[in-house]
């Protein structure tokens, strides 16, 4: 899986935010895309527990430890096919999502609460 101890090696980062006087301009994007090496770090910081309680916090069913890993890999065809086994819309699902699975993760026990 992944990297057994990028959740050591690596802190949660959130994408960066356009300026508001910026976003008030217009109608892209306000969100920056993370660089590989952050979408690559990011999907490191997966735990690969014993009983992935993301799962559970996920209304959706995802497998995200098995999305993590195929992202770390970038194997970004098996990294969709993870997602759309159990979503049928991820391409909006993943933009309105605010993420539970992250506070059940058992590394979030210790970073979110």
């Amino acid at each position: 899986m992944g990297k057994p101890t990028g959740f050591l090696e690596f802190t949660r980062e959130l994408p960066a935010k356009r300026p508001v006087q910026d976003r008030k301009n217009d109608y892209r994007e306000f969100l920056s895309l993370y660089s590989s090496e952050q979408l690559n770090h990011q999907a490191a910081r997966c735990m690969n527990c014993g009983i992935p309680f993301c799962h559970h916090g996920c209304p959706l069913g995802n497998v995200i430890p098995e999305f993590n890993d195929a992202v770390y890999r970038k194997d970004w065809k098996e990294a969709y096919d993870v997602l759309s086994s159990t979503n049928n819309f991820p391409e909006f699902t993943g933009r309105i999502c605010p993420a539970p699975c992250e506070s059940s993760c058992v590394l979030g026990i210790k970073e979110y609460h």
